[in-house]
């Protein structure tokens, strides 16, 4: 047996438009996140400096925004509602990957050897050092909207 609450269309209208509020909402807190996780990432990269061209070329993209050509996919990703990026790379540094996870040592046929690099991680922990922030300000993001909708 069906029963009809009073107030359920309503419900269910501020229901179907909150998704909208909230990705409306999130953007912002989502980029802020991301430079802040792109950032730590930065100081972290410091450690491997040479030239300065890594830690230089950590960038976060926010929702809406394109990421830089030099990046992975880059010039081809925009990031969606939603979502934000951190990459690091730049035509002067591709070797992001290898500072972030280190090389094993690899011998060639000559004799020559490529020589061990040990890992130096600087984009996890980066973002391990900000998750719980991240997290907690995306939670307010959604229960202050949710309270809007239910408010109106």
């Amino acid at each position: 047996m069906a029963r009809y609450v009073q107030g359920s269309d309503a419900l269910s209208r501020k229901l179907a438009a909150l998704p909208a509020a909230v990705a409306a909402a999130l953007n912002p807190a989502l980029k802020r996140s991301a430079e802040e996780v792109a950032a730590d990432a930065r100081a972290l990269a410091e450690a491997s400096r040479r030239t300065g061209s890594l830690a230089d070329s950590i960038d976060a993209t926010g929702p809406g925004e394109t990421t830089p050509s030099y990046a992975a996919n880059g010039g081809r990703r925009t990031a969606e509602d939603g979502q934000a990026f951190v990459t690091a790379g730049s035509p002067e540094a591709r070797h992001g990957h290898l500072v972030e996870f280190g090389t094993e040592e690899r011998h060639h046929k000559d004799g020559t050897s490529t020589g061990k690099m040990p890992a130096e991680p600087f984009l996890l922990p980066a973002w391990r050092l900000n998750m719980n922030r991240v997290k907690n300000r995306l939670r307010r993001v959604i229960r202050a909207e949710a309270k809007k909708a239910a408010q109106q």
